[in-house]
């Protein structure tokens, strides 16, 4: 990964951007990681893992709860005291 500072970044902006088409560019100040720049392709590709992985998550929780008898109905009662 291409790690540059922040300085550096501000200075050559159009250069990461093309930088970040390829892999992510770090962006650090005073050694701490500040930033990471990626592609707007690369970011989608994430965003739409992140919600493959929370249907998945919720499918076998749903499953979970079915298997233990949880109801639409009990679902209901148990949300209605709060």
């Amino acid at each position: 990964m291409t790690t540059v500072s922040a300085t550096q970044a501000k200075q050559r902006f159009a250069e990461l951007l093309e930088k970040a088409q390829k892999g992510p560019v770090r962006i650090q100040r005073h050694n701490r990681n500040l930033a990471v720049l990626i592609s707007a392709e690369e970011y989608e590709r994430m965003v739409q893992e992140r919600w493959r992985e929370f249907d998945r998550l919720s499918a076998l929780a749903s499953a979970q709860a079915k298997a233990n008898g949880l109801t639409e109905e009990k679902l209901q009662e148990i949300l209605a005291e709060r």
